[in-house]
């Protein structure tokens, strides 16, 4: 699966601004992407291998308009894959960037 661009949002939130020692923030391509475009990025997570969906500017506070777009990239891409899912938005790792999982139903990893 390629990488597709969506429609843009009809608002922008965040200052744009970056973190050099966040590695959501780095955004390196360690993993398949699946999805980009100036609001987020939908990858699968290095850790535990399902679709996560992560907004571009440090922070947790997207606007909602942000919020929505950017679960409607992260549901396309994970039912595809997956059929049945679940949002798992809890930050273990890297509490201070937003970003959301989206895990099989009934199960916690992609397998």
């Amino acid at each position: 699966m390629g990488i597709e661009t969506g429609p843009e949002p009809e608002s922008r939130s965040g200052s744009g601004s970056r973190v050099d020692d966040c590695e959501l923030c780095e955004a390196a391509r360690m993993s398949p992407w699946f999805h980009e475009d100036d609001v987020c990025w939908v990858a699968e997570c290095e850790s535990c291998g399902v679709p996560m969906v992560v907004w571009r500017p440090h922070g947790i506070d997207p606007s909602e308009a942000d919020r929505e777009h950017m679960i409607e990239r992260l549901e396309s891409v994970a039912t595809e894959r997956y059929g049945e899912i679940w949002l798992d938005d809890n930050r273990r790792s890297i509490p201070g960037h937003w970003h959301v999982h989206a895990r099989p139903k009934g199960k916690f990893y992609g397998f």
